[in-house]
């Protein structure tokens, strides 16, 4: 007994030992956080382009501290992806996946609607005009482009930051394919969803079959949005757990959607990129395989300096958002 009562009185001093003796990580316990009112005004300030992002199809916008705003963005053909979106989506979430200073990212679409999928009037010559001269050689073009086209939404399940997706109006097609490769769901009043590639004579062929039922958890229902192509609006949306919360337009979404990433931002990227990485390999193997991966995942991250000024600021009662975190 007295064996286990100094066990578990070394193992509550833990904390403060780590905070106070020196360690191997070098750590500096002098922080000077930023002030709450400092990152405030930094969160307030009016969105800028973001830089090395220039794209025919987006629009990327240094929207708060920390948060990247994408924005699908031909509002005049309503959000359609047109060649250019196919690699352009993938340049730009390589490089978010590489920028340090990113900890989250919300998907939007500008003018009247998220998207209304794929532009089938740009896209007609790859589809309709695959290049080949025998079936072999035209079924390998095609296995090719669809494999490259798959990529753009894979890139954003890949991307070791968080993506809120933020959809309005109609989310057609390739929408649904994007948003089910996206973390998290917000959606408008207004929003609905349609799995549309059996009306136009398809398969859905870049995620949503594979994803969908995943994320809503009934096969029943993912097949009858498959097979009919019907409309699913906000309210079924949010039932069948497609989007986590519903908000009456577009201005409230957006503002709640760069709330939960500023949220999300505050904390240790470390912790947020490990938490989703895991997440992703946990759905895809077996509990014990999981298992396996986060104590190899954590040997090397329970080494971070970011336990040491959590801890520290839950002892001093300060909220996460006054820690500097480094860039991750």
């Amino acid at each position: 007994m007295a064996a286990a009562m100094a066990a578990s009185r070394r193992f509550r001093d833990l904390p403060l030992r780590r905070l106070t003796a020196p360690t191997h990580l070098g750590l500096n316990l002098s922080l000077r956080p930023m002030s709450s009112s400092a990152q405030d005004e930094a969160s307030r300030a009016a969105p800028s382009e973001a830089p090395h992002h220039n794209y025919e199809s987006l629009r990327v916008t240094a929207a708060q501290r920390h948060i990247l705003h994408v924005q699908l963005n031909r509002p005049e053909k309503r959000n359609a992806m047109n060649k250019a979106f196919w690699s352009e989506m993938v340049e730009c979430f390589n490089k978010i996946a590489q920028d340090a200073d990113c900890r989250a990212v919300v998907i939007s679409g500008e003018g009247k609607m998220f998207t209304s999928g794929i532009d089938l009037v740009d896209m007609a010559s790859d589809l309709l005009q695959p290049h080949g001269d025998d079936v072999a050689r035209i079924s390998w073009y095609l296995r090719n482009l669809i494999s490259r086209y798959q990529e753009t939404f894979s890139v954003i399940e890949k991307c070791p930051k968080p993506v809120i997706a933020a959809i309005h109006g109609g989310c057609i097609g390739g929408g649904v394919d994007l948003v089910t490769a996206c973390d998290i769901r917000y959606c408008a009043q207004d929003a609905f969803f349609q799995v549309k590639e059996v009306d136009v004579g398809l398969a859905a062929d870049v995620g949503t079959l594979q994803r969908l039922p995943r994320v809503i958890g009934n096969q029943s229902l993912v097949n009858e949005l498959a097979f009919t192509a019907r409309k699913m609006m906000a309210d079924e949306a949010l039932s069948s757990g497609l989007v986590s919360r519903i908000f009456p337009d577009k201005d409230v979404m957006l503002d709640a959607a760069f709330n939960l990433a500023a949220a999300i931002s505050s904390k240790s990227p470390v912790a947020v990129q490990g938490t989703k990485i895991n997440l992703l390999y946990s759905r895809d193997h077996s509990v014990a395989e999981g298992l396996n991966f986060m104590s190899s995942w954590n040997m090397s991250m329970l080494q971070t300096q970011d336990i040491v000024k959590s801890v520290q600021a839950a002892m001093e009662k300060k909220e996460l958002k006054s820690i500097t975190f480094s860039k991750l």
